[in-house]
């Protein structure tokens, strides 16, 4: 179903709501735009943390433990 399409239903059905549930469209609608916003705003900073040189370093750091050095294995 194409966007356009989509709306016009959406239009439709919001026409058909009594008031009181029309008043809270609005809270949803934000609701929807802020959990958006988080998403993209997250995926942008993994996406700059990913591209980072920042951790370059620890690269060349000798591992400090080894797996013999567990108490147990978790499968």
């Amino acid at each position: 179903m194409s966007r356009e399409t989509l709306i016009k239903n959406t239009l439709d059905n919001l026409s058909k709501l009594p008031d009181q549930k029309i008043r809270e469209v609005p809270d949803f609608a934000e609701f929807l735009l802020k959990k958006s916003d988080d998403q993209l705003l997250t995926e942008s900073i993994q996406q700059l943390a990913g591209e980072s040189r920042s951790f370059e370093f620890l690269k060349d750091e000798e591992d400090l433990y080894s797996l013999d050095d567990l108490k147990e294995i978790y499968k």
